[in-house]
């Protein structure tokens, strides 16, 4: 995936995301994000800028921020930010080191298709939808699906929808669903490619102060 897009792909990206989120009830929540990464491994999610919420994930920790002020902080990687993302800008060997960690076997491994595509599968064998794994679009070398178990149920999370970006692809809908039901429905807009982004962004002691990236 890296050597593909050697020299081509992006380093940085903005977007406007409409986040609807479907509710146990039946109905639905629409609100709208403002995202900004860098890579690899820096993704800020603001979810309500009025109120300075939102979260920061910065290579292996994540904050979690309220009114401006933070109100959790721990280790973690986002799991689609690696493999969406930060997978096109990592060396092998360090690649190999980050999906050990987050518990794919890379000693499974299988193809298939996926909506009349052939596919990659790393983490399972054929018949295993159990494992956690990740699934690339073997032609175009992207990543478009995540299946494992959460404490929530079994989660498929597709990134779909690619659009040519710079020299690399976004997908412009991230779906997650949770035991078969769609739980999360991404859809982003006003993407752009490679903008200059203040380190501020990504630096949580300035979450609260940090200039605003999005028109």
């Amino acid at each position: 995936m890296r050597d593909r897009y050697a020299g081509k792909w992006y380093r940085s990206l903005t977007f406007v995301q409409k986040t609807t989120v479907s509710l146990a009830s039946g109905g639905s929540v629409v609100q709208t994000w403002y995202e900004a990464l860098e890579l690899p491994g820096k993704l800020r999610i603001e979810t309500d800028r009025a109120s300075k919420s939102g979260t920061l994930f910065a290579h292996d920790s994540v904050f979690s921020f309220t009114n401006g002020k933070l109100v959790r902080a721990d280790s973690g990687l986002n799991d689609l930010l690696v493999l969406g993302f930060d997978l096109f800008a990592l060396g092998p060997d360090h690649a190999e080191r980050v999906l050990r960690h987050m518990g794919f076997d890379l000693t499974r491994f299988h193809e298939g298709t996926w909506q009349g595509r052939p596919v990659y599968v790393v983490g399972a064998e054929r018949g295993d939808t159990v494992s956690k794994q990740f699934w690339v679009d073997r032609d175009r070398l992207l990543f478009i699906r995540l299946l494992q178990r959460t404490r929530q149920g079994y989660s498929d999370i597709r990134f779909n929808k690619y659009e040519p970006a710079g020299g690399g692809w976004v997908a412009t809908e991230v779906e997650q669903l949770t035991n078969g039901r769609r739980r999360l429905l991404e859809e982003y807009t006003d993407i752009r490619v490679n903008p200059e982004l203040p380190s501020a962004l990504f630096d949580p002691g300035k979450w609260a102060t940090a200039p605003p990236w999005a028109r």
